[in-house]
């Protein structure tokens, strides 16, 4: 069973950096899911799908996979480049695009 390691990205519906530092050790699904026949719920008997390990750094991550025998795949953390602009751009004359309401 494999796990992935990863560092989730920031809620889009707000401007903060909530629950987005921390590293996430989740299980790769072993069985596939299937649809119950009596109540047509999708279930799976893979329990492991439903452990998520948040960890403060990667290397904790790594090391927790390590030390309890897991094999897991690290990836990389994407990190939002910020584009700065500030109001009084809007209204340069050198704009690619004129402004207008």
């Amino acid at each position: 069973m494999t796990a992935r390691i990863y560092r989730p990205a920031r809620n889009a519906m707000q401007s903060g950096k909530g629950n987005s530092r921390n590293w996430v050790l989740v299980y790769e699904p072993a069985a596939p899911r299937e649809i119950d026949p009596l109540m047509g719920y999708i279930s799976s008997g893979d329990t492991r799908q439903q452990v998520q390990l948040n960890f403060e750094t990667q290397e904790q991550a790594e090391t927790y996979a390590q030390k309890n025998g897991i094999a897991y795949v690290v990836q990389p953390a994407h990190d939002a480049t910020v584009q700065r602009a500030s109001y009084p751009d809007n209204f340069r004359s050198d704009r690619r695009t004129p402004w207008t309401h």
